[in-house]
């Protein structure tokens, strides 16, 4: 008989939960385990807190000379780039050298950075000057300082290669929950198709609407997970690569398509473009959809969407 068994396991700095479809509980584990380890793999691969990760050492190298990386890695810059280019710049991944400087979520933060400060920093956001060579298959950063960090995109990658190994193994059905950013495939044990609750942003708790999906990956950003209040006004953990300041006036986005990769990245710019300008860029994409909840509780959806 066919059952649902869930493991939840830190992995990346957030709460992951792996489910696999079986009749067999041994063999279940060792699928699971399996996806794990592939998770871990990836965050080594990613982290720029290990002196040994090519992502550090592309960061150490800024301004300084190329970076020889391995195929996977590359290919990863590349898709990024194109995304960048796709959403004008509000996704990238040379945001590094803002983010973590300037804004620390915790509610300990009470005053916002200097603006002068940012501004000294936002030269280094650009993701032009992410040089790709594809003969050597290196990665260099054209300004010193520079820093790329994979946090807009890690965790939907993460998911996208762990179902990829997971359907490898004969896995028909299954999610990797990646802290809410999720990619399911196959249906459920009762042969029902999955069915994600799309998250209140005023009451994290519970779905405002519940979609049912299969072969689809569904990615959420919102200003209730981490922020900050300064002088009553709430700053979103999100932060707009332009201005180096945090996204206000949207309250959650949630994303739609059937790669986890693409969903995770496509959620932030989505966040930060403003309404009318994220529609009209998802209406243009395949296979992408997208519902966005404003500050006044306005809920705006992709052409493709019917909430129910």
């Amino acid at each position: 008989m066919l059952r649902e068994f869930k493991r939840p396991q830190k992995l990346m700095g957030n709460a992951f939960e792996i489910t696999v479809v079986s009749d067999n509980e041994n063999l279940a584990n060792q699928h699971i385990d399996a996806a794990i380890d592939e998770i871990r793999r990836i965050e080594r691969l990613l982290t720029t807190f290990n002196d040994e990760s090519q992502t550090h050492l592309i960061n150490k190298n800024a301004g300084i000379k190329p970076v020889n990386v391995d195929g996977e890695i590359f290919g990863l810059f590349e898709r990024s780039l194109r995304i960048s280019k796709i959403t004008d710049g509000y996704f990238d991944i040379s945001y590094g050298g803002i983010d973590k400087s300037f804004w620390n979520f915790d509610r300990q933060m009470q005053q916002l950075p200097d603006p002068e400060l940012i501004k000294k920093h936002l030269k280094l956001v650009n993701y032009h000057n992410i040089i790709l060579d594809h003969h050597n298959q290196t990665v260099f950063l054209k300004e010193r300082g520079m820093r790329i960090g994979f946090g807009g995109i890690g965790k939907g990658y993460a998911a996208e290669m762990a179902k990829r190994l997971l359907q490898n193994r004969d896995v028909e059905s299954g999610i990797v929950n990646a802290s809410g950013d999720l990619t399911a495939w196959g249906n459920q044990a009762d042969g029902k198709p999955w069915t994600v609750g799309i998250a209140d942003p005023d009451n994290a708790g519970k779905p405002f609407s519940y979609l049912n999906i299969t072969d689809m990956a569904v990615a959420t950003s919102g200003n209730y997970e981490k922020f900050v209040i300064i002088n009553g006004k709430k700053y979103s953990h999100t932060i707009n690569p332009k201005t180096g300041m945090p996204v206000s006036g949207v309250k959650s986005v949630t994303i739609f398509c059937p790669n986890a990769e693409i969903a995770d990245a496509m959620a932030t710019p989505v966040s930060i473009m403003g309404i009318d300008a994220s529609l009209n860029m998802v209406n243009q994409i395949n296979h992408l959809e997208c519902i966005i909840i404003d500050d006044q509780d306005n809920i705006y959806s992709s052409q493709n969407i019917n909430l129910k």
